[in-house]
């Protein structure tokens, strides 16, 4: 059977020059690529990659994409929340365990999408 290895989220940004600074600057990532173009850019941190691209209503008929949430697992998460907050990264929700078996907490980007940076929790 195949192996999926990768994935690699297209996010919809309101003002994409705007987002690219937030996630260089408050979350760590990098430009991997940017559409010449401006509309479109990859951004990465730690094997992670995130397409961002402008949603501008003209191209999709009138109607701004819905934000969209991502679950990034993380295996240092108290210290990932740590550097978020110190860098005024937007958290909506602190570290919590959830029902599921994990640990999580959750941003928002300047476009509403919700980052959720999730740790699993070893069997207790």
């Amino acid at each position: 059977m195949a192996k999926i290895t990768r994935i690699a989220p297209e996010l919809p940004a309101a003002n994409l020059p705007a987002s690219v600074e937030y996630y260089e600057r408050n979350l760590g990532f990098r430009v991997a690529m940017q559409m010449p173009a401006g509309d479109y850019a990859i951004i990465e941190r730690d094997g992670v990659s995130i397409h961002l691209f402008q949603d501008v209503s003209e191209k999709n008929g009138g109607v701004r994409h819905s934000p969209v949430g991502v679950h990034i697992f993380t295996s240092d998460l108290d210290a990932l929340y740590a550097e978020f907050r110190q860098s005024g990264a937007q958290l909506t929700q602190g570290i919590e365990r959830k029902p599921w078996g994990n640990r999580d907490f959750r941003l928002h980007d300047l476009s509403g999408n919700e980052l959720k940076f999730t740790e699993p929790l070893e069997d207790d």
